[in-house]
């Protein structure tokens, strides 16, 4: 058939089936038996047929698209989310299409503008910075939207996070239990409620076990950030004995810091602690003491809330809170001594 273009007919003939069947074969998310969908992607192969996928999204109103918004993937905590999430959703029949928006207050209107010219069926929101104005932005245009790792204080929106209050708690409990009286904090991006969440969470721990915080800096979720602030930290005669970094990305350039310019012992002079439990935290170079968040539930729970937006009509937002758990390595233990 050179020269001329192939349609879902032509297909149908060939495969010996009907042309709604050739549709469902390429519709995402519709059904259709293995014989079936064989026998129409032999034919279309055959044919050099190219199902026009925008086309029938304008006909069915639905782009089967889902908005990834991230700030940021340096921090291996997303990549491993943006991979799961995307995989999850492509068992649904959708397809994700990832934004990137700057790691602190950008272009809200920019990002706004390019999801709704994608005409998007619905967003994941991860973003640091932008939860706040875009979420809101979305949820106006009738978007459905999840806060991904984050919460919000709007009673419209859906989100999963694991307990981050209850999470910092645990490490301020375990750096006391192991006989650290100097432990310091160093916070992520103030506005994130993550950040918030986890400190508040770690004070609270600190007092019941009759501490107050001994040093804070800011490291913004930031490499960089994180390292300088580390230094100053340690720019005295007394220094802490244990720090929490609000997020592992964090707590290994802290780790760096003390070990490689500062000359100081990991566990033995300090102990450090960290949040997310990313690959690398496993790592023998780093061996870090972590709080675990459970990924897989995390995107499961997403998942099934974006979905019952979309296809079921649900209207009442969820805050999803799931237990995480502490988990115990190498970069913490009971002072020399003691």
């Amino acid at each position: 058939m050179a020269g001329e273009k192939v349609t879902s007919q032509d297909v149908a003939k060939l495969a010996g089936v009907s042309q709604s069947a050739v549709s469902r074969v390429f519709t995402p998310g519709a059904s259709a038996s293995k014989r079936t969908v064989e026998k129409v992607r032999r034919a279309a192969a055959e044919l050099g047929y190219r199902p026009n996928v925008l086309a029938r999204s304008l006909i069915t109103g639905r782009s089967r698209i889902i908005g990834l918004v991230v700030a940021y993937l340096e921090n291996q905590f997303y990549p491993e989310a943006v991979e799961r999430l995307s995989v999850a959703l492509q068992e649904k029949g959708y397809h994700v299409l990832v934004f990137m928006a700057a790691p602190t207050v950008g272009d809200i209107d920019g990002v706004m503008q390019e999801i709704l010219d994608y005409q998007v069926d619905g967003i994941v929101l991860a973003s640091v910075s932008m939860s706040s104005s875009l979420a809101s932005q979305c949820h106006s245009f009738g978007i459905p939207v999840v806060l991904f790792n984050r919460d919000q204080d709007d009673d419209r929106l859906s989100s999963v996070t694991t307990n981050n209050f209850a999470g910092g708690r645990a490490l301020a409990e375990h750096l006391a239990s192991i006989g650290r009286s100097r432990i310091a904090y160093l916070a992520g991006f103030e506005e994130a409620s993550t950040q918030r969440d986890r400190e508040a969470g770690f004070r609270e721990g600190l007092a019941a076990a009759g501490q107050d915080l001994f040093a804070r800096g800011v490291g913004n979720f930031e490499h960089a950030a994180t390292r300088d602030a580390t230094r100053r930290m340690f720019d005295r005669a007394e220094h802490p004995d244990a720090v929490f970094a609000c997020n592992d990305h964090m707590a290994f350039a802290t780790m760096d810091v003390l070990r490689f310019e500062l000359g100081l012992s990991v566990p033995g002079d300090v102990a450090v602690v960290g949040f997310d439990d990313v690959p690398l935290a496993a790592w023998p170079a780093y061996d870090l003491t972590t709080f675990r968040q459970r990924v897989n539930r995390m995107v499961a729970e997403t998942v099934t809330t974006l979905i019952d937006r979309i296809e079921g009509g649900e209207r009442t937002a969820r805050r999803i809170r799931i237990d995480g758990m502490l988990v115990e390595r190498g970069s913490t233990r009971r002072k020399t001594g003691e």
